[in-house]
């Protein structure tokens, strides 16, 4: 049982608070007890499962199964969970391949919710019937995803559109899920290395705004409105048109993408389209969201990134965006400088700007370390750079320097 979606809003939790939701579910604590001892006696088999097989010196051969289930459990505790999930499948320097490769397939494989429950959000919200709507509507979602399904359609006056509509009562279900996180992880806290848990409660809640934000489909579409401004003199990039009188906070209709999926290599090169164009172009397009509009895609799996058969890359889902302070964009272009040129002192000021590190750090360790983790990264080709080497590396100076990750950049 969770808060409904009425109690949620009157509380001011449509948009996220913290205070406000514990408050809540301190004064109801019976809507979480059950959700809190699935989620932890879930997750204490499964470490036990680990700890099993480690007894048996069975870790290597158990792995895949193992991944597969940690999915499965993903999958079975809904939405919350799978966008954790989905953050991690895209962290090759934190996750071993095996599990890697199963959370990868939380991008986009996932169990649908009921077709009939989608059509009355869209009548809902739309006011129109289906019919009156659409001249062709598929009969099952073409893609499912954590918070939402995707229909292919196509409107009266003949365009082709995606049609994404919502998980039902998602946001108490949210709310309710974000507060025993938040509880769980300040309980695990002492069993955590530090730095890894330093800012944790804090990065649960960026993660939370970042959330609340995702599964408001009006923000979605100003957010893609937005992205499409910046780069609207780019002929390499494309971003999908927003239907705005289909578009509503549970349901949006945008421009359907004909393209492939960036881990679809065979397909590209069966289309004509050169992988090597892709990655410049995704190079490109990630360093200018970062250094020349501080406005950037906070989610680009390769379930939200197409290959066009006319070699543009095409960006979607825009719900998970993040806008840099103009100090911040300056103190990373400051950064990239200062490593291109091996200034390892400013660079190490940088991080300071940054949040990295506090002014007071005693930087005289610091220095010699940055440079014997990036200095052979300067001098190495793009096809012999290894980011999971050289994550792995940093990861270790972290450790052993006091290093935190803001917020802000988990």
């Amino acid at each position: 049982m969770t808060a409904p979606v009425s109690t949620v809003r009157s509380a001011g939790y449509r948009h996220y608070d913290p205070e406000a939701i514990a408050r809540y579910y301190w004064r109801h604590p019976w809507q979480v007890i059950w959700r809190f001892l699935n989620i932890s006696v879930s997750f204490l088999t499964f470490w036990l499962l680990l700890q099993w097989d480690k007894w048996l010196g069975q870790q290597e051969s158990q792995r895949p199964l193992r991944a597969m289930q940690l999915r499965k459990l993903l999958i079975r505790l809904g939405p919350t969970f799978i966008k954790v999930g989905q953050a991690l499948s895209t962290r090759p320097d934190l996750i071993a391949p095996a599990y890697l490769e199963e959370l990868t397939l939380l991008q986009d494989k996932l169990p649908p919710f009921a077709n009939d429950i989608a059509i009355a959000i869209i009548e809902r919200d739309l006011h129109l019937n289906l019919g009156d709507i659409f001249a062709e509507f598929s009969p099952q979602p073409v893609a499912a995803a954590s918070l939402g399904q995707v229909y292919r359609a196509k409107l009266h006056s003949g365009e082709e559109v995606a049609v994404k509509v919502q998980r039902p009562n998602l946001l108490p279900v949210i709310t309710r899920d974000l507060f025993l996180i938040r509880l769980l992880v300040q309980w695990v806290k002492p069993w955590l290395p530090i730095n890894l848990c330093y800012d944790l409660r804090d990065i649960v809640d960026e993660f939370g705004r970042k959330l609340y934000e995702e599964i408001d489909y009006l923000n979605e579409g100003r957010n893609a409105e937005k992205f499409a401004a910046n780069f609207r003199d780019d002929p390499t990039v494309k971003v999908p048109k927003i239907y705005w009188e289909y578009t509503s906070e549970h349901v949006l209709t945008l421009e359907w993408i004909h393209g492939i999926k960036l881990t679809r290599t065979d397909c590209m090169v069966a289309a004509g389209v050169n992988p090597d164009e892709l990655i410049r172009i995704g190079v490109i397009s990630g360093l200018r969201q970062l250094l020349e509009f501080g406005f950037f895609h906070a989610d680009p799996h390769p379930g939200n990134l197409f290959a066009m058969p006319d070699g543009r890359m095409a960006y979607i889902d825009f719900g998970m965006m993040d806008q840099l302070e103009e100090s911040t964009k300056e103190s990373l272009v400051d950064a990239v400088v200062h490593l291109v040129n091996k200034d390892y002192q400013a660079l190490a000021a940088d991080f300071v700007k940054l949040g990295f590190l506090t002014p007071e750090t005693d930087m005289t360790p610091i220095i010699p370390a940055l440079e014997s983790v990036f200095e052979e990264v300067i001098g190495s080709s793009v096809r012999e750079f290894n980011f999971k080497v050289i994550t792995d590396r940093f990861s270790e100076l972290m450790y052993a320097y006091p290093f935190r990750v803001p917020a802000k950049f988990a």
